[in-house]
Parts: C-alpha cells; structure tokens; sequence
C-alpha cells in the first residue's frame, strides 16, 4: 500500500492598485492586484503550503524567501512547479488539491475551471484532481473590506511508485 500524507496551506495578501491580479496561475481582471514580491498568487502560495506541510518540508518561505532577488515578480507557476520537484526529492507525487479563495470581489466562479485547467498543467496531474471552490466573507473582515484576498488550501501527497 502506497504511504499518503496530507498538508494544509494559507495564504493572505493586501489588494493594491497598480497591480496585475494572479490567481490559480492565471490573470483575473480586476481593479486592483495583490501585493507581494512574487506575483501574490495567494492560490498557489496555499497550495505550495500544502504540498510542502504534507511532505514535512517546511514552507514556502523557506524555499522562496523574499530576501532573494531571483525571486522578486517571479511567477508562482515557477514556484509550484519547483515544489512539486522538490516533494518529489523525497518519493512523494500530488495526489489530490482542495482549495478556497476567500475574497469579496470580483466574483470567480468564472474562473475557477481556466484555474484548475493551469494548475493540472503546471503540477502535471488530472483536473480532476484540483478542487477550488471561492466564497465570500459577507462584508466581514479585511477580505469583505475588501482590503485583501486569503486561500486555504489542503494537499494529499502519495508515495511515488518505483
């Protein structure tokens, strides 16, 4: 029997104007961006989160510090693809993803199957295989201020077969 392990992420960044709106890998039209060193795609920052919790490897600042120039504007696609390599050091593949974005606007249900569409890519594994569902805070908090967007995400990782 293959050895499973599951991980869990979050992720938060402040809303801005003056910035490109990224999330899930791909961009959402909107009046204001994340702010970040990288392209604050607070999707995938979860979801790296997750992936690297599940194999006991610390997190994605350890591996990304945004102390590091290479890293400045990066795209979180290099970020993910680069952690999927990195559980695979240690025998391990994505199984499965389960995310919510929490954010009040703009609305992105729309979105979310381009979404799911880029992230399979990038992690090289079925669309079937990444939830992501997007909610509200009901006006509440910073996210219903709209002052920010946070993610939750949870990763099952499998053993890889040899």
């Amino acid at each position: 029997m293959n050895r499973v392990r599951v991980g869990m992420g979050y992720d938060v960044h402040q809303l801005v104007s003056g910035r490109n709106l990224w999330l899930g890998g791909i961009q959402v039209e909107h009046t204001f961006g994340l702010l970040g060193h990288s392209d604050a795609d607070v999707l995938i920052h979860a979801i790296c989160d997750a992936l690297l919790g599940a194999a006991n490897m610390r997190d994605i600042g350890y591996h990304f510090p945004d102390t590091r120039g290479e890293f400045h504007n990066i795209d979180s696609k290099i970020l993910l693809r680069k952690t999927v390599e990195l559980i695979a050091t240690k025998g391990y593949r994505v199984g499965n993803i389960d995310a919510t974005i929490c954010a009040q606007r703009p609305k992105l249900n729309p979105h979310i199957p381009r979404m799911q569409q880029c992230l399979a890519e990038v992690m090289r594994i079925p669309v079937d295989d990444i939830s992501i569902k997007a909610t509200t805070t009901e006006w509440l908090g910073f996210t219903g201020r709209e002052e920010g967007i946070s993610t939750y995400a949870v990763a099952l990782i499998e053993q890889s077969e040899t």
